[in-house]
């Protein structure tokens, strides 16, 4: 088993795995076509921390990070770990008022990448992946944090969630304990996921550092292409999300096994994977999907079929060793085995959680982190089977999960009422082939605004990021409301 320690600085996976296998590739790149070993990368992160210091950049202090899955954001999130700053994660392709709420929520002293139009925050290039310098000693460990990860509230409003040192390497050491291992040292680990996302940076990214083995990096996901870079490189391990899965199920069949004959595991996380799909691929493929549950707040995994080794359709398996999950009531009780929570949720609860792996609260005060028992209660509905798995039945808030995003209906909502001739409006998930879900816009327009899908959609898109965008926008006289006035989403689903 990779054993990490759990008080030390993330950055320093980098320099053991250099220190084990200093001319094993660490990082191949297939958009930039450039292949660095991981003492290069122990060199140019060293590089990154000196350069951040020397643009004034102090321990704690927030660097935002926006750059597209590749050499360079490992190198600018690595490098600004190993100078004791907090790096805040950012979405390339977030807008402008996403941007601007987190930089000045966040209080980042400046952003590596781009970001236009947000005022009083400078921007810095992205650094040099062959850059080298001396060695520079790791600053921050344990307890300090080192990313402030922003995810949706239940308000809608985006939440830093504050993950310390210690938080990050022990779910690493969790996911490392599992068998089979879901990452070793001869692995070539696809990561086609956004190493901005949680799940990208911790079972992506992280992962593949703590066991020296080698990320095969792609900017964006395609079947055909990942399936020729997983052929051309020979991939053994895949980071996958449920989109990924079904994308490649549009492939014939005889194609994919093929194409998969050096893979030895498929991962999935981020969202649920629907038990069709993990059929299929079994049949297509002759290959096993495990899947795996989490949240940023818990560093992100908690549960996966790795456990017992062996898929289940419809369950996201048992906890991590190190782990410990439970169900809960509302007020946080736990619940006893069978008990009934409502309307079709016989034996279901609320699923709580604790471990080393659990943030420390969300910025600046700490506040909604885990209770003073160490329990953190989450917003997902779900129950226990006879063997100890974990099922989500459905996700408290009404949260939507769009390619393996979170989307809150508040935000997005919030948004539609800012158009002039909106009346009210309510977003709900959908179904959708190639992203898992889909947000829809129900509007109820004011008399005589002339509202059309072009202007809402254009509307949304100027306003947030482009996973959160409705697809689907209908007109209605009114929305269905429950007899305290509550809005009836299951009616609008």
């Amino acid at each position: 088993m990779t054993r990490v320690p759990a008080l030390g600085n993330v950055a320093e996976l980098v320099r053991r795995a250099a220190a084990r296998g200093g001319e094993h590739p660490a990082l191949v790149d297939v958009t930039a076509g450039t292949t660095r070993t991981w003492a290069q990368l122990d060199a140019a992160v060293d590089a990154e921390a000196r350069r951040l210091r020397a643009l004034g950049a102090r321990p704690g202090d927030r660097v935002g990070v926006r750059l597209p899955t590749g050499t360079a954001f490992c190198v600018a999130v690595l490098g600004a770990l190993r100078a004791g700053c907090v790096v805040v994660p950012m979405a390339p392709g977030a807008p402008e008022r996403e941007l601007e709420h987190v930089l000045t929520d966040s209080g980042a002293v400046f952003v590596v990448g781009d970001a236009p139009g947000v005022s009083g925050v400078p921007t810095q290039e992205p650094p040099d992946p062959e850059a080298a310098a001396e060695p520079f000693e790791a600053v921050g460990a344990g307890e300090d944090l080192a990313v402030l990860a922003y995810t949706s509230g239940t308000s809608g409003a985006p939440r830093g969630a504050m993950l310390p040192h210690r938080a990050l390497l022990a779910n690493v050491e969790q996911c490392a304990a599992l068998r089979p291992a879901p990452v070793t040292a001869a692995d070539r680990v696809l990561l086609a996921v956004p190493l901005f996302h949680a799940y990208g940076l911790g079972p992506g990214l992280l992962q593949v550092a703590a066991s020296g083995a080698t990320a095969v990096l792609m900017e964006r996901f395609d079947p055909e292409e990942a399936l020729a870079v997983v052929e051309r490189h020979r991939v053994t391990a895949v980071v996958g999300v449920p989109p990924m899965y079904a994308a490649w199920l549009r492939l014939p069949a005889e194609r994919l096994r093929a194409g998969f004959t050096t893979v030895r595991v498929f991962g999935s996380g981020a969202a649920p994977l629907e038990p069709d799909v993990l059929a299929a691929f079994r049949r297509a493929s002759g290959l096993d999907v495990f899947e795996g549950y989490g949240l940023t707040e818990a560093g992100p995994v908690l549960t996966s079929t790795l456990v017992s080794g062996r898929p289940k359709p419809g369950a996201v398996g048992r906890p991590l060793p190190g782990v410990e999950l439970r169900l809960v009531d509302v007020d946080g009780e736990p619940l006893p085995d069978g008990v009934d929570m409502g309307e079709d949720a016989a034996g279901t609860g609320l699923v709580a959680a604790r471990g080393a792996n659990l943030f420390l609260g969300y910025w600046p005060d700490g506040a909604g982190g885990p209770s003073a028992d160490g329990w953190f209660r989450t917003n997902d509905v779900g129950y226990l089977d006879a063997d100890g798995d974990l099922h989500l039945v459905d996700r408290a808030g009404d949260l939507i999960i769009v390619n393996g995003f979170n989307v809150y209906p508040h935000e997005v909502e919030h948004v539609l009422c800012e158009l002039p001739g909106v009346a009210e409006a309510a977003a709900v998930g959908v179904p959708d082939p190639d992203t898992g879900e889909a947000v829809r816009a129900v509007v109820v327009p004011e008399p005589g605004a002339g509202l059309t899908v072009e202007r809402v959609r254009e509307h949304c898109a100027a306003r947030l990021a482009k996973f959160k965008v409705p697809t689907q926008v209908e007109f209605v006289d009114e929305l269905p409301h429950t007899p305290t006035g509550k809005l009836a989403r299951r009616a609008l689903r």
